[in-house]
């Protein structure tokens, strides 16, 4: 399902002395499949794009087009259930959104939220836990008996649940390590990839933008800085400290390296394997490291 900002301005408070922009002429373009990430400094208007990818927040100007559905400023929008079946947001800290007795029904709230049986939505938490790689016995337990990581999984399996075409991630890895934020990441890269899923990734993570997504939109007080694939995005990384960014740890070795040898590799690496092949081939090239 294709997503589209035209125009999109948002303001907090509008008509009030409270009057604040958050967002202002907003263009991006999701086609269907794309794996998005969204990134920013604190303040950059990267939660309220988030909030108009499923019509939380209607626009105070232009249009944001959901599929056939089409949210415009101005004009009373009716019936967003539809728009929000199909694009679900696994928020920060999703795990503190659960209450219900057991995982199953926790899991369950929402397609039978939608109209679905309970029947079909039992049927959809098993599928939902196992896709997120949890046993099916866990279904039966208190989510609250469950480790973080685990209550984790299963509010993200509950998003799943709904069968969404669009799936938007809001800094997903918070509070994990290392080990816990991969295993989260490319979790999210399998489903992306299995399900055909459009997926939007909001993170402040320079590594996670750089190794999964296919292209990369910056924000930057409310506008949209710069967009691209991540290659071009971290090719000149001074802009992005200019922009009160950091850049990925590979990207910043591969800089101070050429900095310091003057030797310029090939390309602008993105992940540890790339800058190894990349140092390998300067290696073979005759040239002491």
């Amino acid at each position: 399902m294709d997503i589209k900002l035209q125009d999109v301005e948002y303001r907090y408070a509008s008509g009030t002395p409270f009057e604040r922009v958050a967002i202002q002429d907003i263009n991006i373009d999701i086609p269907s499949g794309t794996f998005l990430a969204i990134i920013g400094h604190t303040g950059s208007g990267k939660s309220t794009v988030l909030q108009h990818l499923n019509a939380l927040l209607q626009p105070t100007k232009g249009q944001v087009h959901i599929g056939d559905r089409s949210v415009t400023a101005g004009k009373k929008e009716k019936n967003l259930k539809p728009i929000r079946r199909k694009v679900g947001i696994v928020f920060q800290f999703p795990e503190h959104q659960l209450f219900e007795e057991t995982v199953e029904k926790d899991i369950c709230y929402g397609p039978m939220n939608f109209g679905i049986s309970e029947e079909e939505a039992k049927e959809r938490a098993r599928q939902g836990i196992i896709q997120v790689g949890l046993p099916e016995e866990v279904l039966e337990k208190s989510p609250f008996d469950l480790s973080g990581g685990q209550m984790r999984r299963v509010a993200i399996a509950g998003v799943l649940a709904m069968k969404p075409d669009v799936i938007v991630l809001d800094e997903p890895t918070a509070g994990l390590d290392p080990r816990g934020r991969k295993e989260i990441m490319d979790m999210f890269a399998s489903l992306h990839k299995e399900q055909n899923l459009s997926t939007i990734l909001v993170t402040h993570s320079m590594e996670d933008a750089a190794l999964y997504a296919d292209e990369i939109v910056i924000l930057h007080k409310g506008n949209v800085s710069q967009k691209g694939v991540p290659r071009e995005i971290f090719k000149n990384p001074e802009e992005l400290i200019t922009l009160g960014l950091d850049v990925p740890d590979v990207v910043r070795f591969q800089h101070k390296f050429e900095e310091t040898t003057g030797i310029k590799l090939s390309r602008t690496c993105i992940s540890i394997d790339e800058l190894v092949q990349e140092l390998a081939q300067v290696k073979d090239r005759g040239i002491r490291l």
